[in-house]
């Protein structure tokens, strides 16, 4: 029987960057609004921002972050913590525009034994899911399968937030 390979390279880096703990990618994109496009940032707002996960678990996987470097909720101040469910609001609205999913998983996770990859700076996943997403791939080879390009759903979803009037992105 013929061995195939499903090959997933942009995933190195990630691998590779799990070992470094110096900087915040997230405060770094923060940092430079020039290569928003590049970083795949949304929006942004007074206090918070919108980025792609360049390492989704579905297409459409979105994190939304405090414009504030801080690593709990705890820390969070009123005003940050709507600004980011109005996000997740907003977020939901336009993907549900743009790609149609069945429904949502929004979750966050605080240390790096709860799941956290930057447990450092606190951020909230949405990830749209659809009935009968989930499949054989990840269960049998730990493999997520990305049925859309991150620039072009990034295109797609800044489009549809220009045209779509969203409260916490229009402010």
């Amino acid at each position: 029987m013929e061995r195939k390979n499903l090959w997933a390279p942009w995933r190195i880096k990630y691998i590779q960057g799990l070992a470094q703990t110096d900087g915040c990618f997230l405060c770094d994109y923060l940092a430079t609004p020039q290569n928003d496009k590049d970083n795949l940032v949304l929006w942004r707002t007074e206090h918070a921002f919108v980025v792609f996960n360049k390492f989704p678990y579905n297409n459409g996987h979105l994190l939304i972050a405090p414009n504030r470097h801080i690593a709990d909720f705890s820390d969070a101040t009123n005003d940050e913590m709507l600004c980011m469910m109005q996000l997740v609001r907003d977020c939901q609205k336009v993907l549900s525009l743009a790609i149609g999913p069945h429904g949502f998983n929004v979750g966050m996770n605080f240390g790096r034994c709860a799941g956290a990859g930057l447990p450092e700076h606190v951020h909230i996943h949405i990830v749209p899911r659809w009935d009968g997403d989930t499949n054989y791939m990840h269960v049998c080879s730990d493999t997520d399968v990305i049925s859309q390009g991150l620039a072009e759903l990034y295109n797609q979803l800044i489009e549809i937030s220009q045209k779509q009037p969203l409260p916490a992105i229009s402010k």
